[in-house]
């Protein structure tokens, strides 16, 4: 009979390298868990030891199990299997950084209270090598009674020792002899639980003394009444009296266990020796120097994305188009094979091709965050974020939502002060974020040549500093306004530069190129279809003749057209040629009139006069509306509207030609098609179009009031700037012509 799966649990301080154990453990064999009534989110991953599956839960990362937030203590009520949606944990995994263990024991001496077995995991041994400090792993185990593994979580060293002492732990049952804490404090603890009515773990106990006004305290206080507040604060002032002052027993007692452990299992050089990171730091934490390699890293992503995707993107576009034919060519003529070929392979292909474009946004920011170098953005950025009212806390959040805003707003989570994570949740969907990228780019295409990707990526570039320049702004009313209160202190402790995993990398782009694809198979696939009915209905003329078999029978006729001029010499090619273009006007001019006429093309005209001061038509106008639940919607909407699959032979891009085509034969557009294309992107830039981002706003605020908020001013600053973009854009091409 197979054992049972075995349950770990993975504890440590952020920037431990936890992440990069959990995925060189899990693999591909993970997912992100979710518990009813609270925003806290924790990996879940599994593997398989022999015969034993190992399911892994990553908690997220903290320096203590002082829960100050509900979330927190969501965590603390998993590790003491007090959780009905998880099984209690067989093991705990507390992964520590081999070259901060003064610190980073605090929190496993307190995983040790648990009375659950626990696995201790030294990460980073070659770092700590590289600044002199030795770690002595046989005597580390016997100061801490815990089985102790040395690992390199970034390249798998350590993985399969590891996995032993993981499933070793667990049969063995072996509980580890916790720090001693000041008997007083354990008297006082256990007092305090014989007087609640429930069965409370000595943890818990220790915490609600410990934890002064925490998460802890206030959900105690809430379940037993004010009495229990009053029992806590007497049985304070009596430890005070004892001379084991809370909160400052419990640091005293912890810390000298660690520096009786450490003494005996670490040495230290005694001037620390200075190290490459300490050189990089001193360039890219500048607040000049550093800042332009920012800004350089930024242009240098924006350069590659343009560069480096485009033979893939015109592959797919390739592939795309050909498949269409050939699913058209085995249909018959019909509202079903328009559906199939016109709405969803023309339209999801569309988007679908910008996901190499994704894929090396995502690359970029996993790189950046695995190396160590987003810690260093947070820390050169306080200075301005101090300056709206925030903290550099607030920027990683803002910085993460450049690849997408859910996880973006997710990651507020690790800001305290409660002002301070709303203002970041309300602005993080200003920074522009990868779903944005293909309306970028194709407006980009139509006003600079395939050739000049330098200039491409600088005006890409200038699209998201929209999004750094605006979002620290809102965030500055938003403190002075709605969320006043007084500013946080920033404390953050910068990683060591590490080499990035290939594995935690390539983990991060694979899950954002699925996410993607989902989004298009489902969300962006609907869009198009919905689409698809309001441009293709109703069918028919003013005289009852379905435009459809009008369309049919007038491209028989260009394609015949095209045979004879074709064939044709001299005189008789030139009226051949002629006649050719005359059918394919035709073409055209059906096409249009179906499209005026359908359910699209009518509301699109009727509201024209709202698109017209920002140098839209209805087509631009109509495709943005229908972006709203997700941005990338726009360009298969356009693939739609223009008959993107009508372009000239040759083209790299159809959709790009017929746009180009079109805006030519427009007073507006045709002489202002960069003020237009600007617009555009600029709206896009400040708009909220994206119905995920509101949903998880909504479950972070536990309100549909700040989503509402978040969406209403979002939106009207978006029409502001397409505004003042396009009118502006407008007088400097008149002063120019």
């Amino acid at each position: 009979m197979a054992s049972r799966p075995l349950t770990v649990a993975l504890v440590g301080n952020p920037n431990t390298g936890k992440s990069t154990l959990f995925n060189a453990l899990s693999g591909l064999r993970q997912h992100v868990g979710n518990y009813p009534g609270v925003t806290v989110e924790m990996k879940k991953g599994s593997f398989t030891h022999g015969d034993r599956r190992v399911d892994l839960i990553d908690l997220p990362g903290t320096y203590s199990l002082a829960a100050r937030s509900p979330d927190e203590l969501v965590a603390v009520d998993l590790l003491l299997g007090r959780r009905p949606e998880e099984p209690p944990p067989d093991v705990i995994l507390s992964i520590v950084d081999a070259s901060n263990l003064d610190r980073h024991l605090y929190l496993t001496t307190q995983v040790m209270e648990l009375g659950v077995p626990v696995v201790l995991a030294v990460n980073m041994i070659d770092l700590a090598t590289n600044q002199g400090v030795r770690v002595d792993v046989a005597r580390l185990a016997a100061e801490t009674g815990l089985p102790v593994v040395p690992v390199q979580a970034n390249r798998g060293s350590g993985l399969a020792e590891l996995k032993d002492a993981l499933v070793k732990a667990a049969d063995s049952h072996q509980r580890p002899n916790a720090p001693a804490l000041p008997a007083p404090l354990e008297a006082e603890a256990q007092a305090v639980a014989t007087g609640l009515k429930d069965s409370v773990p000595p943890f818990l106990a220790r915490r609600l003394l410990l934890d002064v006004s925490g998460a802890t305290e206030t959900w105690f206080v809430q379940q037993h009444g004010e009495a229990l507040r009053t029992r806590v604060i007497e049985a304070r002032k009596r430890l005070a009296n004892a001379g084991a002052a809370v909160p400052a027993v419990e640091a005293k007692a912890r810390y000298a266990y660690i520096r009786k452990v450490t003494a005996a299992a670490v040495s230290k050089p005694t001037v620390r020796p200075k190290n490459t990171s300490d050189k990089l730091d001193r360039v890219l934490t500048h607040k000049v120097w550093g800042t332009l390699v920012f800004f350089a890293v930024m242009f240098l992503m924006f350069w590659s994305i343009f560069t480096a995707a485009t033979p893939l993107m015109d592959l797919i576009d390739a592939g795309t188009g050909w498949f269409g034919k050939q699913v058209e060519e085995q249909m018959s003529a019909g509202p079903l094979r328009s559906l199939v070929v016109d709405g969803i392979i023309t339209g999801v292909g569309g988007v679908v091709k910008f996901l190499p474009q994704i894929l090396i946004l995502f690359a970029f920011i996993a790189v950046l965050e695995d190396c160590g170098y987003m810690a260093r953005a947070a820390f050169l950025m306080d200075r301005l974020m101090s300056r709206c009212g925030l903290s550099g806390k607030s920027f990683i959040p803002m910085l993460s939502s450049v690849a997408c805003a859910v996880p973006g707003v997710m990651a507020t989570r690790v800001i305290e002060n409660h002002r301070d994570r709303l203002a970041t949740i309300l602005v993080a969907p200003l920074m522009s974020c990868s779903a944005r990228i293909p309306v970028y780019v194709l407006m980009i295409s139509l006003f600079l040549p395939d050739e000049s990707a330098f200039a491409q990526a600088l005006v890409m570039f200038a699209m998201y500093m929209i999004g750094f320049v605006a979002a620290p702004l809102v965030a500055w009313v938003l403190r002075k306004t709605l969320l006043r209160g007084e500013r946080s202190l920033f404390v953050m402790e910068l990683p060591a530069y590490k080499q990035p995993s290939v594995r935690t990398v390539g983990l991060r782009v694979f899950d954002a190129g699925w996410q993607f694809l989902k989004r298009a198979g489902t969300v962006i696939l609907a869009s198009m279809i919905v689409i698809w009915a309001v441009q293709y209905f109703p069918n028919w003329n003013a005289e009852g003749q379905t435009y459809e078999g009008l369309v049919t029978t007038a491209e028989d006729a260009r394609d015949e057209a095209k045979k004879q001029a074709a064939e044709a010499e001299g005189d008789d090619k030139e009226r051949a040629e002629v006649e050719a273009n005359a059918k394919t006007a035709e073409v055209k001019h059906l096409k249009a009139e179906w499209q005026r006429n359908s359910l699209l093309g009518q509301t699109g005209r009727a509201l024209e006069p709202l698109f017209a001061p920002l140098g839209w038509d209805w087509k631009i106008g109509m495709a943005t509306l229908a972006s709203f639940p997700a941005r990338e919607v726009i360009v298969g909407t356009l693939r739609i509207l223009y008959e993107a699959d009508e372009a000239e032979d040759g083209q790299a891009d159809p959709l790009r030609g017929s746009i180009r085509d079109d805006w030519d034969t427009d007073p507006v557009r045709g002489k202002n098609r960069v003020p237009v294309a600007l617009s555009v992107m600029v709206f896009f830039a400040l708009c909220m179009q994206c119905a995920s981002t509101l949903v998880v706003i909504r479950r972070e605020t536990k309100s549909w009031r700040w989503p509402v908020f978040c969406f209403t001013y979002m939106t009207i600053l978006a029409y502001l700037g397409a505004l003042v973009t396009f009118q502006i854009g407008r007088l400097i091409v008149g002063m120019v012509s």
